[in-house]
């Protein structure tokens, strides 16, 4: 394998390590700290229930995202489009009939959050991609 692809593999490898680190401390952090806090607004209440599906429909994302950007084959928008929208559902299947034990009830506000964040992964492939292109 020459140098060149085994760096850009570390790097993905990485990045998406730093991915799943960065989703289990931010849920943490939005669990322990941040949803205590929110008790006594119904907006910060709602924004900080909804943040798990959000962060998680985002990062998870992300790391299909930055392997597309790694290979830069003419399918990478493709690849994350349709892993955005995978995360979505399997997101949106869980709210509807849990299956992990992360959702308690159903929410339609916590499947608008994994919408946004899948919606802001596909953003921002295509943002990385149009300043990869300048």
């Amino acid at each position: 394998m020459p140098e060149s692809k085994l760096k850009s593999r570390t790097r993905t490898i990485g990045l998406n390590l730093f991915i799943i680190a960065a989703l289990f401390g931010l849920v943490s952090l939005n669990k322990e700290t941040l949803r205590p806090m929110s008790i006594h607004s119904e907006f910060a209440s709602t924004i900080t229930g909804c943040f798990p599906n959000f962060i998680a429909a985002y990062l998870i994302s992300l790391a299909y995202v930055n392997a597309a950007l790694s290979k830069q084959s003419k399918n990478s928008r493709l690849i994350a489009i349709l892993s955005s929208t995978v995360i979505f559902i399997i997101l949106t299947i869980e709210e509807l009939k849990p299956m992990w034990g992360a959702s308690t009830h159903y929410d339609p506000w916590d499947i608008a959050a994994s919408g946004v964040g899948s919606l802001l992964a596909i953003l921002t492939f295509e943002l990385i991609t149009m300043i990869r292109n300048k």
